[in-house]
């Protein structure tokens, strides 16, 4: 079957390259495979759009109030900048968790819409819970099979990605993936919004500036924004700023107030407050209980 031989490359890549959290970033660009070995603690992000297929194990993705729970042969859609609450909720050493994730790149939509012609699409629900296209497990076994063959990856990835993206497009998926590739959207000109947060998130936010760069009035980019992502540009800042300041401490070893100054907070006490609402503890007692969880077992 195409899900055993696919899964099979991937636990075969994964071994062969993983680090020592499971995760491969492959020689072609935006496709990452994903091993885990128990069940995870709870992860916080804003992710991109991508698509995951999961090809061992559950897991469970909550964004806002409605929570999906989704494991072997279906593919995780998430088409627009939101923040998520994640936690791989099967996983074991003698069965792994196995995905392979692959970003949606915009620019080979828009070059795919424009071939395919006018079909209507509606943007809807920025993530959603499918089963697996065949013709996109297809496409995604081929572009594994490239990275057994390093010197052909850069002249053959581009057609393999265009290729992975068609299928996409034309499969359950589809309807909310055309958005992304509509240039005047209201996806795109949010997108362009979200561009510049994610870039400058330690300065103080200007809504006229990213209002400016969407082409919209501030008040139509807060309605658009919050319809796409479930925050206003604000709350998408302050989220940001959080997850980094986490992995600063979690991954570089900063202190409390050195991670709150370097993701643009002038208080640690506001930093230590916002932070134990969205993560459920204040920074100290999060870190002594993530690194708790990293310990071997003895």
């Amino acid at each position: 079957m195409l899900d055993n031989t696919l899964l099979d490359m991937v636990r075969r890549y994964v071994r062969a390259h993983a680090d020592r959290s499971g995760i491969v970033r492959t020689p072609v660009p935006g496709l990452t495979l994903i091993r885990e070995t128990s069940a995870t603690a709870l992860h916080y992000a804003i992710n991109k759009p991508l698509v995951a297929l999961v090809l061992q194990g559950t897991k469970r993705v909550t964004m806002g109030s409605r929570t999906f729970e989704f494991g072997a042969g279906e593919s995780l859609l998430i088409t627009a900048d939101v923040p998520t609450v994640s936690q791989i909720t099967r996983a074991t050493g003698g069965s792994p968790y196995f995905s392979l994730v692959f970003d949606l790149d915009p620019a080979v939509i828009e070059s795919l819409v424009v071939e395919i012609g006018s079909v209507p699409f509606a943007a809807g629900a920025p993530i959603r819970v499918d089963p697996t296209d065949r013709e996109v497990g297809d496409a995604a076994l081929r572009l594994l099979r490239l990275l057994d063959r390093p010197a052909a990856v850069p002249i053959l990835q581009p057609q393999l990605i265009r290729e992975m993206h068609y299928w996409l497009l034309c499969g359950r998926h589809g309807g909310a993936i055309r958005s992304l590739g509509v240039v005047d959207s209201h996806a795109r000109r949010v997108a362009r919004a979200v561009a510049l947060i994610r870039a400058d998130f330690a300065k103080p936010l200007r809504v006229e500036r990213l209002a400016a760069v969407a082409g919209m009035s501030p008040s139509t980019l807060h309605e658009h924004f919050r319809a796409l992502t479930s925050l206003t540009p604000l709350q998408f800042q302050k989220q940001l700023r959080l997850i980094e300041a986490r992995r600063m401490m979690l991954a570089d070893g900063e202190t409390i107030s050195n991670a709150a100054y370097a993701v643009g907070y002038e208080s640690v006490s506001q930093f230590t407050r916002e932070y134990g609402r969205l993560f459920g503890l204040p920074p100290a007692r999060d870190m002594k209980a993530a690194r708790t969880r990293m310990q071997p077992a003895a």
